[in-house]
């Protein structure tokens, strides 16, 4: 279940770092006690090489990475919920606790209340599913909205950066290339940009004007195969968010 291409996306890792990042995944319960000269040893590299890995992964250090990649192992580890996790036994404020007042606010004046300019909603995989949804609801709310994913052309969103005033993205893992590529332009191009992503810090939510982070109960589940509420999650945000605006309008 642990797939560590979304860990490793756009990292540029030598295949020797991703040798020495599948043995501390693989060996995550012990690697702590181990240490870094040990892991070295056991990968045939040097402490050095180890410190690099966890430097390019955005890690302060060896214990920092163990520390960080613990829990989210874990999770992906386990492949059936305990009582205590399923997912009807969830607190569903716990899903959108990033969706704030300040939040939803900052939303609501640079995307809901454009006028003229279009906003441009970009996802791929099953973040297409939530993203055509909320353009579609954007269109019933009267706003001018463009949908596109990676399978559209370039030319969609670059023969339009003139029209666009905001730009709607939502990757699960916060780390998929050809949404922060595309992300990346828009920033450039000073578009305001509003990102949906898991709960810890990604790519894609750190170059956003406002990334609303939704609780992922499996950060490596890249192949969204176990229980998830990520995608309910980015629903149930974005619907608090439409709630709000129209509350604002009717006062």
């Amino acid at each position: 279940m642990i797939d560590l291409s979304k860990l490793t996306a756009g990292k540029k890792l030598t295949s020797l770092e991703k040798a020495i990042l599948q043995y501390f995944v693989a060996h995550i319960d012990t690697v702590q006690d181990m240490g870094v000269r040990a892991v070295a040893s056991a990968t045939y590299t040097s402490p050095a090489s180890v410190i690099r890995l966890s430097k390019k992964l955005g890690y302060t250090g060896f214990t920092d990475m163990y520390y960080s990649l613990l829990p989210m192992i874990k999770k992906a580890e386990n492949n059936s919920n305990t009582e205590n996790e399923t997912i009807l036994s969830t607190d569903f404020k716990s899903l959108i606790k990033n969706c704030s007042y300040e939040n939803t606010q900052q939303f609501i004046d640079n995307v809901l209340l454009l006028k003229q300019k279009y906003i441009f909603i970009y996802a791929t995989g099953f973040s297409q599913i939530a993203a055509e949804y909320i353009y579609k609801k954007l269109l019933v709310l009267g706003r001018k909205a463009i949908l596109a994913s990676g399978s559209d052309s370039v030319g969609v969103f670059e023969n339009n950066l003139d029209d666009i005033g905001a730009m709607i993205v939502v990757s699960k893992s916060g780390e998929t290339e050809q949404v922060y590529r595309k992300l990346k332009k828009a920033v450039d191009a000073e578009i305001y940009t509003v990102a949906f992503t898991k709960e810890t810090d990604n790519r894609i939510g750190l170059i956003s004007d406002l990334n609303i982070q939704i609780l992922d109960i499996h950060q490596l589940d890249d192949r969204n195969m176990l229980p998830n509420l990520f995608f309910p999650g980015v629903l149930l945000s974005f619907e608090s968010i439409v709630e709000q605006y129209l509350n604002q309008l009717e006062s």
